[in-house]
């Protein structure tokens, strides 16, 4: 006896076979959920394009201040508005600078001061961070010394610029004693802030680990403090420039703020600019440096 099963059959009908699928009583289409995927797709490109029409619209107006700045600079002089004696247009200012740095002018004076910059300012960050890390770990120590510091710290670099010229001479040892003492205090004051404010939670949990002190500082505390103590180092780096340009305007034969005290003095207008122009670079250069520094060093908190 044959039996003939319907083609139209109802919900109580055989099995049947799918073309798509290739499989017995299997409805599901061959591509899971294309719909939602092309949606998905959709919304990671208008987001990847949105973040980057945000960061379009930060450079551009962090530019434009720039380009105001600089505009102002090469029209002011050249309209008369004020005595181009004084101060050059920005590309007669240029051309020299690229004329003092084809001659090796610039690269001597940069090369002078950034010596005496940094030695005064690893000096600074060799000791100062230890200091603070002690200081910051320690409530007894900090009573005692935080009002010394505070009263040290408040106590201008350039002010004592004489007590050192008379103390240590006028050569080099001088200088770079000053930059050593402008950049102790920012280093120093932000590793304490840094260690004392560790979240008290990660030491507890630490100890409860079993840590010892050494492993709690190294594993816990100088971690947790780097990005307070890093400020401090930007903050020193800054100064370590400005504190030695000022005191090289006073005493020197060589380094930048000799160069633009010189070229000041023989009005050679042009030059002077120039030289400013060098430490508005050699300032910016430096900060970016530690910046990328102090992202490599942190790198584990946005991990």
């Amino acid at each position: 006896m044959t039996t003939t099963i319907s083609r139209d059959a109802g919900p109580t009908a055989g099995p049947r076979t799918d073309p798509a699928t290739d499989a017995i009583g299997v409805d599901a289409p061959a591509f899971a959920d294309p719909p939602t995927l092309g949606r998905r797709n959709v919304l990671a490109v208008r987001g990847g394009s949105g973040r980057a029409r945000r960061t379009g619209l930060v450079v551009l107006r962090s530019s434009l201040a720039f380009v105001a700045f600089f505009a102002l600079w090469e029209l002011a002089p050249r309209l008369g508005w004020v005595d181009p004696v004084f101060l050059p247009p920005l590309s007669t200012v240029l051309a020299t600078f690229g004329g003092l740095v084809a001659d090796g002018t610039l690269a001597e004076q940069v090369g002078t001061s950034l010596v005496r910059a940094v030695s005064g300012f690893a000096i600074a960050v060799s000791f100062a961070i230890p200091a603070g890390v002690l200081i910051g770990w320690n409530d007894r120590a900090a009573q005692y010394l935080s009002p010394f510091l505070e009263v040290l710290r408040n106590t201008a670099a350039l002010a004592l610029l004489p007590v050192f010229i008379l103390v240590l001479g006028i050569g080099e040892t001088s200088k770079i004693a000053i930059v050593v003492y402008a950049c102790s205090f920012p280093i120093l004051l932000s590793t304490i802030t840094g260690v004392r404010t560790v979240d008290p939670l990660l030491v507890r949990s630490a100890r409860s680990l079993g840590l010892g002190r050494v492993a709690l500082f190294t594993k816990v505390v100088l971690p947790a403090a780097v990005p307070t103590v890093f400020t401090g180092v930007r903050m020193a780096a800054t100064a370590s420039i400005l504190v030695l340009i000022a005191a090289e305007m006073v005493g020197a034969k060589a380094g930048l703020g000799f160069y633009i005290t010189y070229t000041q003095f023989n009005f050679q207008i042009p030059e002077m600019y120039a030289g400013i122009l060098t430490i508005a670079l050699v300032g910016v250069a430096v900060n970016t440096l530690l910046v990328t520094v102090e992202r490599r060093l942190s790198r584990w908190r946005t991990a």
